[in-house]
């Protein structure tokens, strides 16, 4: 398989109040070389720290970590025209429009000037470029930052939590950005804890907690590695049906007016509930997704739900 980013037993602790923290420990991951790949776990589990010690930001305690066969941070200069990052929320003139603060950076860069209107017209910012960032909605604004990393044409793009703060429709807007550039060929690691989000727009994932790996592969992979399978039944007497099925041995749980059944064979529950004179109205295989994997894989982390994490939604600071 070609890679793009491997990291292999990466560790790293923080100082904090006089005591060694753990952000990082024993991190292996790879990262498939085109595509969108999710790098999911909850704020603190070191995914920030993790990318920032990929770009010679922080310096690993020990293991190591590479960039397209090259070692991070020591070859870092050989490779960092390939790649682009936005790690914090980049800062733009916000009287400047659009194009004159790409302008800037182009120049900075020594890129091409007809590049600035290909990266808008990349991000979909082409009918924008001669509005003031002050007027930009936030989810423009996380856009035109994408197209500041475009503006030397690289082949690893790496987002750290690009969502955060968005609208629904910012949130669109980013994603489908983002499936489009990976479409293209090009390698985007993006990490988040939004992990609905992410199954959405990545071919694979690396899932971590506690700054270690729990699972890693592509998103089919790990769905159907770790989700057992099970059926939403619709019934009219549902305590009475679930009373039947947990005597049959099914698991059974409540979800309102219905039950969620773990089976296999679905016939299996409408047979032990129609020898009981229980007829089903609704039979619906219930869809994995990567949140019922990452809590499955979770269960003994001691880790919230997305919906714990998202109340939260804070990023990650030194983790």
């Amino acid at each position: 398989m070609d890679v793009a980013v491997r990291t292999v037993n990466l560790r790293k602790t923080y100082l904090s109040r006089g005591r060694r923290r753990v952000a990082v420990q024993g991190l292996s991951m790879t990262v498939p070389l085109g595509g969108v790949h999710g790098f999911l776990g909850p704020n603190g589990s070191g995914k920030t720290t993790t990318i920032r010690m990929l770009l010679g930001l922080v310096r690993a305690d020990s293991g190591s970590a590479e960039i397209f066969g090259h070692r991070m941070p020591r070859q870092l200069p050989a490779v960092v025209d390939r790649v682009g990052a936005i790690v914090e929320s980049p800062k733009f003139f916000p009287t400047f429009t659009g194009r004159q603060n790409l302008r800037l950076l182009a120049d900075g860069i020594g890129a091409a000037p007809g590049r600035v209107d290909e990266v808008l017209e990349a991000t979909r910012l082409g009918d924008r470029g001669r509005d003031r960032f002050s007027g930009y909605s936030l989810g423009m604004k996380q856009r035109l930052a994408i197209a500041a990393t475009l503006l030397k044409d690289p082949e690893l793009l790496i987002f750290d939590e690009p969502t955060n703060g968005l609208d629904p429709a910012g949130i669109r807007e980013v994603r489908d950005t983002m499936r489009s550039l990976g479409a293209q060929g090009r390698t985007v690691l993006v990490s988040s804890h939004l992990l609905s989000e992410v199954e959405q727009v990545a071919d694979t994932v690396s899932i971590i907690g506690h700054g270690s790996l729990l699972a890693e592969g592509r998103v089919a992979d790990i769905l159907g590695g770790t989700a057992a399978a099970q059926v939403r039944v619709g019934v009219a007497s549902p305590e009475r049906a679930a009373t039947v099925l947990e005597a049959e041995g099914f698991g059974v749980q409540r979800d309102g007016e219905h039950l969620v059944v773990a089976a296999d064979d679905p016939s299996a529950v409408t047979r032990a509930l129609a020898g009981h004179g229980l007829f089903v109205s609704e039979l619906t295989p219930v869809r994995a997704d990567l949140e019922s994997a990452f809590l499955a894989l979770t269960a003994d982390e001691g880790l919230g739900s997305e919906a714990d994490r998202h109340a939260g939604n804070a990023t990650e600071g030194a983790a």
